[in-house]
Order: structure tokens, then sequence, then C-alpha cells
């Protein structure tokens, strides 16, 4: 059947670019434009069983292997409430002084500008 060979010539190439994009060279020669067919596909690994095939659409099954699902990450007994109190204390501290910095510059420059306006300098030499 003509639309299995196009199959299998789909996967071959899929095979290829993807070997050749992650830098992986386990099925042999890349697929190039000026070779009739596709390369052969590689074989699959030891540990995964052989496909099993459907009897109506031939499609391969692969079964996944069986493996134990991580660990969940234990619960470390913390104080959440005091270090999220702490943080926002610290938030708060750290605002304020930028306010209070703030305010001392606006205070300074402003103090500046009413000196140059009460004693303008004195004028210079005209041109």
């Amino acid at each position: 059947m003509r639309w299995m060979r196009e199959r299998d010539a789909l996967i071959a190439q899929t095979l290829a670019f993807v070997q050749s994009v992650t830098g992986r060279k386990d099925a042999g020669e890349p697929l190039s434009p000026a070779l009739p067919g596709p390369p052969p596909l590689p074989s699959p690994p030891a540990d995964i069983p052989p496909p099993a095939f459907s009897a109506t659409l031939e499609i391969p099954i692969f079964e996944t292997p069986k493996t134990a699902a991580p660990a969940p990450r234990p619960l470390v007994p913390g104080d959440f409430p005091g270090e999220l109190k702490a943080r926002i204390a610290s938030f708060r501290a750290h605002q304020e002084r930028f306010n209070r910095e703030r305010e001392e510059y606006f205070s300074a420059t402003l103090a500046r500008l009413r000196a140059a306006i009460k004693d303008p300098p004195p004028p210079g030499p005209d041109k």
C-alpha cells in the first residue's frame, strides 16, 4: 500500500530531523533529498518491549516501562506565617527608607531654590 510507504517515509524524515536538531546519530545517515528512500528506522531500546500490532489498523502500540513514581516532596515544618510577617516588615522598612530619602531630597532642593530666589547672584559683566 502506498500510504504505508508514505507514512514510513514521513516517520523516517521526522526522526532524521529530530536527530539532526538534538545532535544524536543513532539511526545512521540523515535523510538527504538525493536518496531515493528513507533510512532504516532505529530499533527500540532494550528496556522497551517490541510493539504489539493492532489487528485492524496495523498501528504499533508501545508499552511504557513500569517505573516507580517519584516520591512526593516531604513537608518541611516551618514558620510560614512568621517568615511572611518578617518579609512584610522588611519590605515596609525599605519603602519607608525610600520615602524618607525622597522627602529629604525634596526639602534640600526646595531650600536651595528658595535661597537662590532670595539671594540672586550678583550681576555679571554685560556683554
